[in-house]
């Protein structure tokens, strides 16, 4: 579609039709020439600084991309000295440590200016011995931290059998495939020392004294101590069969694109961990994983120079059923050559073979998508359930091979439900909470429990497919209506909070036949006018995981005005409060179509790790227009 001349409605601002067709053009010009969309996945400096770790301790750190690096991380540094986790979020300790140790790295004088604020703040807040456990990692591979003074992680984890606690399998996927290279790395406890210390970060502080014994803290710190016993005199013969056993199970897991999981935690501490074993950088399983590093680095120019950033992960698929169904919803011909080659792509992309999930559920079929580019063994039932109902409404050319891919994706996402009836991300069932209470597990989620937005996506993709009265479409309907808070809204694991999950439950609520006038839709409706901004839009600041002042506050956002929007109209409001956000939307855009959205909307682990989508920006808001538009008519 091309964009001439604009209408302009009588406030100068471009009418709502307008509006959509600008962004429309946008949108398109952004698909790839192989049919997909991504936008950059923003995330924080713990990135950067832990690449520039890694490759100093792998011995094949550059200059170049030290000072690109290192031009990145300090233009991400607040005024106050600190860095935070995401953009206008207080400063964080741990990224904070890690970012000074990285500028250390690259040449940059303790008593700099810039590094002195920083140290100042850390100690304020207790000092590298109150960072957190994967900090304190990073610090011990080079000398800076003892290995006696962290969590002692086994190898023999593996050999847990899957019915027995604190099994590999009881970790959420991310999670798991971190703790087995760990568990490599903290075994062979390696120490290669830098050219400089860190007591510039250190309070002094004493470590907290243990929890009481009969508490689950302090039972596992009283068996962290067996444990850090045993590693001193373990049985011989069976650790070396588990460090045997978890170098089989890492490569085993290693995807096409040399990543583990398209992610960069376990990415990074898998090549560590082989590394370790003897697998010399030339061996095809470390070279293929450093090359895929490469691929997910972002560089730009800047007026202090070039710099470099590495994305924490990349998103095409979710970004690209995404822009399938915001073009439908603007009105694209279901034939659109466009997205019939969006589509070829998501089709080729279908996985079609077992992974981890299989270990819960050992016959079910497999089906669905990935995220990213290539993670072949953690298929994702929210993408799924998004790739379905963008596929379902094309006509293409082959309507049996969609048919089957659809079917397929169908069926592994009912076999994917949880015993309670939502739906998690990645796994059915992983909700055993005992093992958040590891020393190991102070940050981040760790589990992969049922949530409110991916089972609200599993829901409206059942009940398109003429599903609704399925008995696994009403349980999840059932899990939703229990689940919804008591202010009428629903916590958004995955993406920026309440307004975020209310935003993609009532659309699959009203969708499986709950009436626009039940209560559980009402509530969620004032819920929504309650928060909308004197503005017009709508948004929710990352810090309402943690402060539940937060709750529905924060700065308008596109993404986030467009969320709201989406519930109030599948509610069937026709209000002030939907023409009010639409005229945000409208008043806000920018002249090419975009809008801008510095703010993080998206949450990898809530609390502690948060996302920037660089397309939610332009997504969400067509949808939102070409929907508010057709109930115009």
């Amino acid at each position: 579609m091309t964009l001439t001349a604009p209408e302009i409605g009588s406030s100068g601002a471009r009418t709502p039709q307008a509006t959509l067709d600008a962004a429309v053009g946008h949108l398109r010009a952004q698909q790839h020439a192989q049919g997909w969309w991504k936008g950059e996945l923003e995330t924080n400096v713990t990135m950067d600084a832990e690449d520039l770790l890694l490759r100093e301790f792998l011995g094949i750190r550059g200059e170049q991309e030290t000072a690109e690096a290192a031009r990145w991380i300090r233009s991400q540094q607040r005024a106050d000295g600190t860095w935070a986790t995401f953009r206008g979020g207080p400063g964080d300790l741990s990224t904070t440590v890690e970012a000074w140790v990285a500028l250390r790295l690259a040449g940059d004088d303790p008593d700099a200016e810039h590094m002195r604020r920083a140290q100042r703040f850390v100690r304020a807040w207790g000092g590298v011995e109150r960072s957190r456990v994967f900090t304190r990692i990073w610090l011990a591979l080079f000398g800076l931290w003892s290995w006696d003074e962290l969590p002692d992680m086994p190898p023999e984890l593996v050999f847990l059998p899957r019915w027995f606690p604190l099994n590999v399998y009881d970790w959420a996927c991310w999670a798991r495939q971190t703790v087995v290279p760990l568990t490599v790395v903290a075994t062979l406890r390696p120490a290669r020392p830098l050219p400089f210390g860190i007591d510039e970060l250190r309070s002094g502080a004493a470590a907290p004294p243990r929890a009481k014994p009969w508490s689950w803290a302090g039972a596992f710190q009283r068996l962290d101590a067996v444990l850090h016993r045993y590693s001193r005199h373990p049985m011989r013969p069976l650790r070396r069969l588990a460090m045997r056993r978890a170098a089989e199970w890492i490569l085993a897991r290693q995807e096409a694109d040399g990543s583990w999981g398209g992610i960069q935690p376990p990415w990074v501490y898998s090549l560590l961990a082989l590394h370790l074993l003897g697998y010399p950088l030339d061996h095809p399983a470390v070279r293929a994983g450093l090359d895929g590093l490469d691929r997910f680095l972002v560089r730009e120019h800047t007026a202090d120079g070039r710099v470099r950033r590495l994305e924490a992960c990349q998103s095409p698929v979710w970004d690209t059923c995404l822009a399938v169904t915001a073009l439908l919803d603007a009105g694209a011909a279901p034939d659109d050559p466009d997205l019939l080659r969006a589509a070829d792509w998501m089709l080729q992309e279908e996985i079609r073979v077992r992974g981890d999930w299989a270990v819960r559920r050992p016959h079910l079929a497999p089906g669905g998508w990935a995220f990213e580019f290539d993670n072949d063994g953690y298929p994702d039932i929210d993408d799924t359930a998004e790739v379905v109902l963008a596929l379902r409404r094309l006509e293409h050319p082959q309507p049996e091979r969609l048919r089957g891919a659809v079917d397929r994706a169908v069926a592994w996402n009912v076999g994917m439900q949880s015993r309670d009836g939502g739906w998690g991300a990645f796994d059915a069932d992983n909700t055993r909470e005992l093992i958040t209470k590891l020393p190991f597990c102070d940050f981040g989620a760790v589990i992969d429990p049922p949530s409110a937005d991916v089972t609200a996506h599993v829901v409206e993709m059942l009940a398109a497919e003429g599903l609704a009265d399925s008995r696994a479409c009403r349980r999840g309907v059932a899990w939703l209506l229990d689940a919804q808070e008591d202010d009428g809204s629903w916590f958004g694991r995955w993406g920026a909070n309440h307004v975020y999950g209310t935003g993609g439950v009532v659309p699959a609520l009203v969708s499986a036949g709950i009436p626009a006038s039940a209560p559980a839709i009402r509530a969620a409706v004032r819920w929504l006018e309650r928060h909308q901004n004197p503005d017009g839009g709508w948004g929710e600041d990352i810090r309402s995981y943690t402060d539940p002042a937060w709750i529905g506050r924060g700065t308008s956002t596109a993404s986030q005005t467009a969320w709201a929007l989406l519930a109030l109209l599948a509610a069937g409001e026709r209000s002030k409060a939907v023409d009010r956000g639409v005229a945000w939307l409208t008043e806000t855009q920018n002249p090419d179509g975009s809008w801008d959205e510095p703010e993080f909307t998206g949450t990898g682990f809530p609390g502690a790790f948060y996302i920037r989508y660089h397309l939610y920006r332009m997504v969400f808001p067509v949808s939102a227009l070409g929907r508010y538009l057709a109930a115009q008519r």
